[in-house]
């Protein structure tokens, strides 16, 4: 097909990162057929292009504000509303009580419920949960040369260190907050954590988009719904598919679960609920059809893969580390291979000889382990409270028990953004 241009001169044309072809997503291979999930069709995947042309609008108005009125008066004031709730400020600005009264009121359809089994499921996958989510689609992402193209521009991609593991850190840390004991409730740790994350991608946005080597016609907007839609997809969704691919045993409901976590994390992060799914088979045939619009590998992809793939080589063990890293890079390796494909992996500029043995070790162990929570009552909660504090734990592996994994600390070069 040819990609469709926009005639409304109010609109602006499809940037020309967006591809004519659909990619292939190999990973997805398997779960898209089994579900009889079908490509984007022409509308998708225009609609799909028009995205990346379009930020946060009610945060990107906001930091106008901000800025207009002094930077350095009003972002205390945020900083107060965001650890306290608007209510702790009777005379706040009307555009800041406007914004918070906006986040602080959830849509109607979100369902604690399910917020709070989709936070559980997180725990319970464990340390594997975690290392899905860094080898397959934090690794694999870097394919999308699109998004590798704001964070090349960067301080941290322009340093080398995108790939390394203080930006993994500090996902990390934002996904265990979120998947914290009623943290995506108004005020918890979840919700306070993907406010912040809002609050940098749009200085990021700010910042990027007014460089001169960004090019809009090229690239669209800086942190797009596009990219900020399949990134929420990649970081709470993906691990739950990749997950049942190592042996994790989910029912359907819990499934469900998962996807509504995801649709009411995206929302609170400033994506619009027309880029958010609605049920499992909604985010699956989602993450397809934006992976398979994003998935163009360039140069970038290998800059920043190769520090990633490399980063266990530093990992932080208190006996025989040495050894230990070693492992663990070839463990992480036998994740990425077996899920990603050695097609992916060569674009990604790594080793694609590893044979996937961590994955095989684990499946029979998984399959176990999580389906004996399923008939044994009150296993699912011991598994919860173990995973999660493995998870923490690993925190301390990835950067050490000094440095600093809080959230931000990677873009402290934008003045107002820790």
């Amino acid at each position: 097909m040819t990609r469709s241009r926009s005639m409304d001169p109010a609109r602006p044309a499809i940037p020309a990162r967006h591809p004519v072809d659909r990619a292939d997503i190999p990973v997805l291979g398997p779960v898209i057929r089994l579900l009889g999930i079908k490509p984007p069709t022409d509308q998708e995947w225009q609609d799909i292009g028009m995205a990346l042309t379009v930020g946060d609008p009610p945060m990107d108005a906001l930091i106008e504000w901000m800025y207009s009125a002094g930077m350095g008066k009003v972002r205390p004031l945020f900083d107060q509303a965001l650890a306290h709730g608007i209510d702790s400020m009777p005379d706040a600005p009307q555009p800041l009580r406007d914004y918070f009264r906006m986040v602080e009121n959830p849509p109607s359809w979100v369902d604690w419920n399910r917020i709070t089994l989709g936070e559980q499921i997180f725990q319970r996958t464990g340390l594997d949960g975690v290392y899905m989510a860094r080898d397959v689609p934090f690794l694999g992402g870097f394919v999308a040369s699109g998004i590798n193209r704001t964070l090349m521009l960067t301080n941290t991609g322009k340093s080398g260190a995108t790939g390394g593991g203080q930006r993994f850190a500090e996902t990390l840390q934002w996904a265990l907050d979120v998947m914290s004991e009623d943290g995506m409730r108004p005020g918890g740790k979840g919700f306070r954590s993907t406010l912040h994350v809002r609050l940098i991608h749009t200085f990021v946005r700010r910042h990027v988009g007014n460089l001169p080597e960004w090019s809009a016609q090229e690239w669209g907007v800086p942190v797009n719904q596009t990219d900020m839609a399949v990134t929420m997809l990649g970081a709470l969704f993906a691990p739950a598919v990749t997950g049942m691919m190592m042996g994790i045993v989910f029912t359907p409901r819990e499934l469900d679960a998962i996807a509504h976590l995801t649709r009411y994390t995206g929302w609170l992060m400033g994506i619009e609920e027309q880029y958010l799914p609605n049920s499992f088979l909604d985010a699956t045939k989602r993450l397809y059809h934006y992976l398979a619009a994003l998935a163009v590998p360039d140069e970038t992809s290998a800059q920043l893969a190769r520090p990633m793939a490399e980063d266990p080589l530093t990992w932080h063990y208190s006996t025989f580390a040495p050894i230990r890293r070693k492992i663990a890079r070839a463990q992480h390796l036998s994740i990425s291979t077996a899920f990603l494909g050695r097609g992916r992996m060569r674009q990604l500029g790594l080793p694609a000889t590893m044979p996937p043995w961590y994955p095989a070790l684990r499946f029979p162990i998984n399959v176990a382990r999580t389906g004996a929570a399923l008939i044994v009552p009150g296993l699912r909660e011991r598994q919860a409270r173990m995973g999660y504090r493995a998870q923490q734990d690993f925190m301390t592996t990835l950067i050490g028990p000094k440095a600093n994994g809080a959230i931000g600390s990677s873009a402290k070069y934008l003045r107002h953004v820790a």
